[in-house]
């Protein structure tokens, strides 16, 4: 099937013939009919697959076709972003995919723009503030920075009428579920939800149980799987000759362009010093690196200035990367649903990639715990010349440093790689408990509690008229969910009802 079978207009489809597509991915096959039509919608399917101009090309369209809606302020009169109503809000979980998402809407909307800005953290203030002024019409935010602005009363949320919950699942792994309901709580009640996710977690179930009404749901790839396109492989090693053997793979020709994947920050830091003393051109990549310093990284990595760009979980999703050929982990993921994720920014668009992992013996069991998700082994190979000391006994993990040297470990209660009660965890951030580690239990996210008693997620009640919306209101309760109006195609964004 081609683009032309999906309903979309011409100008739609003569700019996603520029970019050189000619038939839709499964997703978008799916989802691009059903976000026309105004449904709701739960979308699951794994990275690389299009999942972004599964909604960017739908939402493009329907805001050609229709009118904005008149905005009900939600912020102090005279404070709210001068300019025409933010009509779309599209939520993702780091800098980079907010950059890749927006660049997308412009990408497909060169034959006939739509103003757009990324909103993120890291960055200048004022600029956004300009850029938000200027009255876009669809704005992709992190949702720090997007309560920042809320705060400030330089953006105003109260014509948006499609919310985007992209990476939605990465978003609660990094603990950003409190502000996710604060934003909820600062939209308008009727509008159009749309998530996406890799994964269907419990988690995300329950998520999209409060925000989305009667949706459709698409699931392109089965539960926690990988590409198929991925081929995978164990080299078993001794820890201290990690980085002797990366370094060994680089020369031989085995690796020639790899995103590396450690535990911490300093980690990756250590990593690529060490890499570059070996002759190996290498930068890392994390969230203690300025924006300035994350995007140039990224770029001489894309144009193949640098061969290995060491990365921590906040690369491991949302980084657009063509013809990626290798991913290392050279340190084994704490949570194993993050290995398909990291995996997963190989093997994109139909082109093969290598899934390449250093296993010490202190891995064993998380390596066990990630063959128990794929619901299969991983073949072992082991490098002639690396091959482990079977003399030497696992310790535990301690989120250890490049050279192996243990950090933030020893301390009972204490959070590694992270400032203590920073309250947005990274993903994969572990506790101490009886000498090793097991995954940080993620904020607001655990056994629930019956419906009636669950703090909600789904769309607050509007203000009353002349009521000011606090800028970081109570959490919403969930609510009995309303009928939703039948739309039919052509018709108005469909947004959920007043309940």
């Amino acid at each position: 099937m081609s683009f032309d079978h999906l309903g979309l207009m011409p100008e739609l489809l003569r700019a996603v013939a520029d970019q050189g597509y000619t038939e839709p991915t499964a997703v978008q096959n799916e989802a691009i009919p059903l976000v026309l039509t105004g449904r709701d919608l739960l979308a699951g399917a794994q990275t690389g697959t299009g999942k972004t101009a599964a909604f960017v090309l739908p939402i493009l369209q329907r805001l050609h076709a229709t009118r904005p809606t008149a905005a009900r302020p939600l912020v102090a009169p005279g404070r709210a972003a001068a300019g025409r109503s933010i009509r779309v809000l599209v939520l993702v979980p780091t800098r980079e995919l907010a950059l890749q998402v927006e660049e997308s809407v412009r990408t497909y909307g060169a034959r006939r723009p739509v103003r757009s800005t990324p909103i993120y953290g890291g960055v200048g203030f004022d600029p956004q503030v300009r850029a938000l002024r200027a009255g876009p019409a669809i704005v992709v935010a992190t949702p720090g920075r997007l309560l920042d602005h809320a705060g400030q009363g330089t953006i105003d949320l109260g014509g948006v009428e499609v919310l985007v919950l992209d990476e939605a699942d990465r978003m609660l792994d990094m603990g950003f579920i409190r502000d996710i309901r604060r934003i909820l709580a600062l939209l308008p009640a009727r509008r159009q939800n749309l998530l996406f996710s890799a994964t269907f977690s419990d988690e995300i179930r329950r998520l999209a149980d409060g925000l989305l009404d009667r949706p459709a749901v698409v699931q392109v790839t089965p539960r926690n799987t990988t590409a198929e396109l991925v081929r995978q492989v164990v080299h078993p090693v001794d820890r201290e000759r990690k980085r002797e053997l990366l370094s060994h793979l680089v020369r031989s020709g085995r690796i020639d362009q790899a995103l590396v994947f450690t535990r911490t920050k300093h980690g990756a830091n250590r990593l690529a010093e060490q890499l570059a003393r070996d002759g190996i051109v290498a930068a890392a990549i994390h969230g203690n690196k300025s924006q300035g310093q994350r995007v140039r990284a990224l770029a001489d990595f894309k144009a193949g200035r640098t061969a290995i760009l060491v990365a921590t979980e906040v690369a491991a999703r949302g980084l657009d990367i063509e013809a990626l050929p290798h991913v290392v982990n050279y340190e084994l993921s704490m949570v194993p649903e993050d290995y398909v994720h990291r995996i997963g920014r190989t093997g994109r668009a139909g082109m093969d990639g290598d899934a390449v992992s250093l296993v010490c013996v202190d891995e064993a069991k998380l390596l066990r715990d990630i063959e128990t998700l794929l619901g299969r082994r991983i073949p072992v190979e082991v490098v002639p010349g690396f091959e482990p000391d079977r003399s030497i006994r696992p310790e535990p993990i301690r989120l250890r440093t490049g050279d192996g040297r243990a950090i933030g470990g020893g301390r009972p209660g204490a959070r590694p790689g992270g400032r203590a009660g920073a309250g947005r965890p990274s993903a994969g951030r572990s506790a101490p408990v009886h000498g090793g580690f097991v995954p940080a239990r993620r904020p607001g996210i655990g056994n629930p509690r019956p419906a009636s008693a669950r703090p909600g997620i789904g769309n607050p009640r509007p203000a009353a008229p002349g009521q000011l919306t606090p800028v970081r209101p109570p959490l919403p309760r969930l609510g009995d969910r309303g009928q939703a109006p039948a739309v039919l195609p052509g018709e108005r964004l469909a947004r959920r009802a007043d309940r």
